[in-house]
């Protein structure tokens, strides 16, 4: 029964990995169609995607290594297990775009020292 739960735990968690980078991906595609920070916003989207998805799979193991503590329960520690990494997944997401933005905000913003010199 544990395993079962495993596997469904892994599944769903390692979806929402997945599902939340390629929206990180999307956003950042969406971004780079702004001609001043075209390149800047593929190239962060991609690194940040990369970042996300390397400190997610690292939270949802270890999230899914507490799961034989709760044999009591299994079904309520699933869900218990699940609505965590939602949580930490959803905290990171938003960490992620936020950068995001920041370096597009960043590159689009025109230089004051030239704007000083023109």
């Amino acid at each position: 029964m544990m395993l079962i739960l495993a596997v469904i735990y892994l599944a769903i968690a390692l979806g929402m990995l997945v599902a939340l980078a390629a929206m990180i991906l999307k956003i950042g595609t969406l971004l780079g169609q702004c001609p001043e920070a075209r390149h800047a916003a593929r190239a962060a989207a991609v690194t940040i995607a990369t970042g996300f998805c390397a400190i997610g799979a690292g939270g949802v193991a270890l999230i899914g290594g507490a799961l034989p503590l709760i044999q009591s329960e299994p079904a309520a520690g699933l869900l218990l297990a699940l609505g965590l990494v939602a949580l930490c997944l959803g905290l990171g997401f938003t960490h992620a775009v936020g950068t995001l933005r920041a370096v597009v905000s960043d590159t689009a913003k025109p230089d004051l020292a030239e704007a000083a010199a023109a």
